[in-house]
């Protein structure tokens, strides 16, 4: 006979595991790993699209002046905001009713529930880091706005957030090509020094650089007799990740296996101006109702999330196309 109290058994364990899973998420992915210890991760409570915030000008008011000049005092335009689609994702945990039958004690039906859980919450993990980096073309359309949208090869075209890079410049990133294939040490370095000063506005810097296996293998070996640039201490180190430095930017290689970072390429992000927004009550957790289904004998838990990847400034990122 199933269990009269599997829907209390089946929603608890659920509810146990949840309590890590998006700790898990953010640890198994780099950009992630770096948007949370920088404090970038804000959930938002509601709404019919994720709102972000964002200056795109000084302040056109400013002017040296000299005893009783008048003062310019009209209003300056100076913020606006990007606004993105929030975007779902769902696992399923099902389980039959002869399952339940043959798992009828407690403690063997949570531990054929967390042996499910442990695959729903790796595949969660996966597929939301694999989000990160998309262009948010797939499943037509409702994939993350991942880093190849928001930080684009082609940055004078699109449109994200909303906003049409072919009208706002200020809504570009920068790029950079080595003009070669990889192979080349010198061109990778040089490539990437061009970046780095590209992206830096003073203090305002990038904080992290996302290299496939093949520019940060290059860029690796360029250092190789340079150990001082190991950063062993750094945040990301200490997350499992292998970094090195590139000035005051951790180096991850973020395509290893099972890394979803495209082939060639390296990513110069700020983060200060990057954050994950999932929604407060769908941040990978359970849905409270059950779903029994209609004709069959089978019970399903569903793990959702709902928010996606923003940004606040463009011109501040770059990317590195080495292909």
């Amino acid at each position: 006979m199933a269990s009269p109290n599997l829907s209390e058994i089946a929603t608890t364990t659920m509810l146990n595991r949840s309590r890590s899973i998006a700790d898990n998420v953010t640890k198994n992915n780099a950009v992630l790993t770096r948007l949370s210890t920088r404090g970038r991760i804000k959930p938002f409570s509601g709404g019919r699209e994720i709102i972000q915030e964002l200056s795109y000008q000084e302040n056109g008011t400013f002017k040296y002046y000299s005893g009783y000049e008048s003062l310019d005092i009209s209003p300056s335009d100076v913020l606006s905001a990007a606004t993105y689609a929030i975007k779902q994702a769902a696992v399923a945990v099902t389980i039959s009713g002869l399952e339940q039958i043959q798992n009828s004690g407690k403690e063997e039906m949570i531990d054929l529930l967390d042996a499910r859980m442990e695959v729903s919450e790796a595949t969660m993990k996966n597929q939301l880091s694999a989000g990160i980096y998309s262009d948010g073309t797939g499943s037509g359309g409702k994939q993350i706005t991942g880093l190849q949208a928001q930080v684009s090869k082609t940055p004078a075209t699109g449109t994200v957030g909303g906003i049409n890079r072919a009208n706002h410049s200020f809504w570009r990133n920068q790029d950079e090509d080595p003009g070669t294939k990889p192979g080349d040490n010198a061109a990778i370095l040089t490539s990437m020094r061009n970046l780095w000063l590209a992206t830096c506005r003073g203090s305002d810097k990038t904080d992290l650089i996302l290299a496939d296996n093949n520019t940060y293998s290059l860029f690796w070996a360029g250092f190789q007799d340079r150990q001082r640039f190991t950063r062993d201490g750094g945040d990301m180190a200490k997350a499992g990740f292998s970094a090195l430095a590139f000035n005051s930017a951790d180096v991850v290689a973020d395509g290893a296996y099972g890394g979803n970072a495209p082939d060639d390429t390296m990513y110069f992000l700020n983060t200060d101006h990057i954050m994950w927004r999932p929604y407060r009550g769908r941040n990978m957790v359970p849905l409270d109702q059950d779903r029994y289904s209609v004709n069959q004998d089978a019970m399903v838990k569903l793990l959702v999330f709902a928010g996606n990847l923003t940004m606040s400034n463009a011109f501040l990122q770059g990317v590195l196309d080495a292909s």
